[in-house]
């Protein structure tokens, strides 16, 4: 659900996703959209994958591409290297791959590749919008969204591709999957009510609950925290994109940003430590971390450039 994505500027997701994270203006819906979380799956914390639209001598049209770095935000690595736009990227349970969203074929399809960015393979190969990829958490399936029913859903299938079973099946907008960590429920964000929240559904699709329930304010982003126990998701409530955290049942919903700027795509460390996140706070889209409590917010990118979307690599204990 995350349509044309904030924090790209001229980068990846204003190429209209139809599926994200969306500004609801007065009565009506339209905006911008976020990047998807998914799940923090337990670990030490490895690299951080993000998007970037900044231009290097691998990227010189200067669209989105998938980059690594260091938590201290060292050691930066660009994985993919195409005139497309390449985002989303969402690491495997065992940190050995990364899933992704790529427009390359002509329009966007979930795409996975090796950890060193070798070996990137189409997974969904379908005409419609695909998107939006969380694995789950043993590794054996991919959730995304995809458009392909007439308006956007939340999918599952094989990590290999196989299998692909609509799970939200709602006739209004749903996005943003995040697997739970121990796999039987899955996170998304949902306009069945007029505005986004965050909605909560067996990995079979059943028993879709509304976390959030907050009318009238855009709630979405949802992403789950290592060890199941709460949900950061972004919201719109106080008058701008805010990262907020709230128990996995959708109790004490917290503002964790409280900054004016866009603060959105969150993304929890593998030690439930840290949270990372999206923040114009300097102008342009960079890739923050704070404490999991909001603490000690520090820009971890510091590029000219739109950086977004980051997800956290797990490495075995």
């Amino acid at each position: 659900m995350r349509g044309a994505r904030c924090g790209r500027g001229a980068g990846r997701r204003a190429a209209a996703l139809a599926v994200g994270l969306v500004l609801v203006l007065a009565g009506g819906g339209l905006g911008w959209r976020a990047e998807p979380a998914g799940a923090a799956f337990p670990g030490r914390n490895g690299k951080i994958a993000f998007a970037s639209n900044r231009t290097t001598a691998g990227n010189p049209e200067g669209d989105s591409e998938i980059f690594t770095m260091n938590p201290d935000g060292s050691g930066l690595r660009q994985l993919t290297r195409n005139a497309a736009a390449d985002d989303s990227p969402a690491w495997s349970p065992d940190g050995t791959r990364i899933a992704f969203a790529s427009d390359r074929d002509g329009n966007f399809e979930v795409y996975a590749m090796r950890a060193d960015g070798s070996a990137q393979t189409n997974r969904t190969k379908n005409a419609a919008f695909d998107g939006e990829p969380a694995w789950s958490p043993d590794g054996r399936k991919i959730a995304f969204e995809s458009d392909r029913s007439g308006d956007p859903e939340i999918y599952t299938m094989r990590a290999d591709g196989a299998n692909q079973v609509n799970r939200s099946n709602n006739p209004s907008t749903d996005g943003d999957p995040a697997w739970s960590p121990d796999g039987t429920r899955i996170a998304f964000a949902s306009y069945r009510g007029g505005f986004s929240q965050v909605y909560a559904m067996r990995a079979d699709g059943g028993n879709q609950v509304n976390l959030t329930d907050n009318t009238g304010a855009f709630d979405g982003d949802p992403a789950w925290s290592p060890d199941g126990t709460r949900i950061a998701f972004v919201s719109f409530r106080d008058g701008n994109f805010e990262v907020y955290a709230m128990a996995a049942d959708g109790g004490n919903q917290t503002n964790r940003t409280n900054t004016p700027a866009l603060d959105l795509d969150p993304a929890w460390s593998p030690d439930g430590k840290q949270i990372a996140f999206q923040s114009r706070r300097d102008g342009n889209a960079e890739v923050y971390a704070m404490a999991a409590d909001g603490g000690n917010p520090t820009n971890r990118t510091k590029n000219g450039a739109s950086d977004f979307g980051p997800n956290w690599q797990p490495r075995p204990r």
